[in-house]
């Protein structure tokens, strides 16, 4: 009986090349038909308001209604009832000081809360009645969107010259929102009125990767990676919460991002890139609190499986670098 001789090397090479290229074919078909064309941009009835400091409903603004204030502040929040006064107390006193300094600055601050199940809009309301519904705005969803999608929806009814995205638990002192400026201001001349600033910790990589666990480290290396070789080459750290936008950069990214829960910025950024935005990259300070809401394993899991749909389905055409109104 004749023994089976052994593919030669090339032919198991080449069979295992013609594999890849089938299982690629197989995602970008499922990227493609899995894809919707545009994001849903709507809002539910309840959404269209705010309650003022004396609880009375109030129509919310929209970006695409001329700027009346120097900057917009946005925070999703989604069961920030602990952690969200700490950051509050921090930004609104320096917004408050800086407005003393210079009564030309007009500011506002909207919570957006995502959906929460403790006392996040209760808590969030307590701040509106002391400083004001004209400087801080709490935005109630019906449910739970992604910290994406809260995002959007806050600065769909900002006001602001600028954006500033801000996360609730604080890890990132607000008076760094200076650096960002600055980052902002060297990109001038801005096409089209249009540029982004990132805060980054990119800057203290060394140190936090001596505090984690070598799973999390690989984890966080393998995240880099696939944002890199997937969507943006040119931003370190695309995870910070902490983003200044001009108006006019807001509307064009955030009316065309499809992703809205963890690896939104990753979009976010992928978007601005495509449209040639300028984008800076800030230092910024960043202490690590208690009470994140990403699970490491299957947030990161779910970020990888979002970046390669991002890219896939951007470049078969699934997704269009279109622009729409929020209704």
């Amino acid at each position: 009986m004749a023994l089976a001789l052994p593919l030669p090397l090339p032919a198991v090479a080449a069979a295992l090349a013609a594999l890849a290229t089938l299982l690629l074919l197989l995602i970008c078909m499922i990227a493609h038909v899995t894809a919707r064309k545009m994001p849903t941009l709507h809002r539910h009835e309840e959404e269209k308001f705010f309650k003022n400091a004396e609880g009375r409903k109030e129509s919310v603004p929209s970006i695409h209604d001329p700027p009346t204030k120097e900057l917009s502040v946005v925070v999703p929040s989604y069961n920030e009832e602990d952690r969200l006064p700490l950051m509050m107390d921090e930004a609104l006193d320096y917004l408050e000081k800086r407005q003393k300094r210079d009564p030309s600055f007009t500011y506002e601050v909207i919570v957006v809360d995502d959906g929460s199940k403790d006392q996040t809009t209760k808590v969030a309301m307590k701040y509106c009645k002391k400083y004001g519904s004209d400087k801080v705005r709490v935005l109630s969803l019906v449910k739970n969107r992604g910290k994406g999608g809260a995002v959007r929806m806050g600065v769909f009814s900002s006001r602001g010259k600028k954006i500033l995205m801000a996360d609730a638990d604080g890890a990132t002192k607000f008076a760094d929102i200076e650096k960002v400026e600055e980052g902002l201001k060297n990109l001038q001349p801005w096409p089209n009125q249009m540029a982004i600033s990132c805060g980054s910790r990119a800057h203290l990589e060394k140190d936090s990767i001596a505090k984690r666990s070598y799973f999390r480290t690989l984890l966080m290396y393998g995240f880099h990676f696939l944002v890199w070789f997937l969507c943006v080459k040119e931003i370190r750290d695309t995870q910070c919460g902490f983003k200044l936008l001009t108006r006019e950069a807001a509307l064009r990214t955030f009316s065309t991002l499809h992703i809205e829960r963890w690896a939104f910025d990753v979009e976010l950024l992928y978007i601005a890139q495509c449209l040639r935005i300028p984008i800076a990259e800030v230092a910024v300070n960043w202490t690590e609190i208690e009470g994140s809401k990403l699970v490491p394993f299957w947030s990161w899991l779910q970020m990888g499986r979002d970046l390669l749909f991002i890219r896939l389905r951007y470049m078969t055409g699934a997704w269009q670098l279109e622009t729409r109104k929020c209704n």
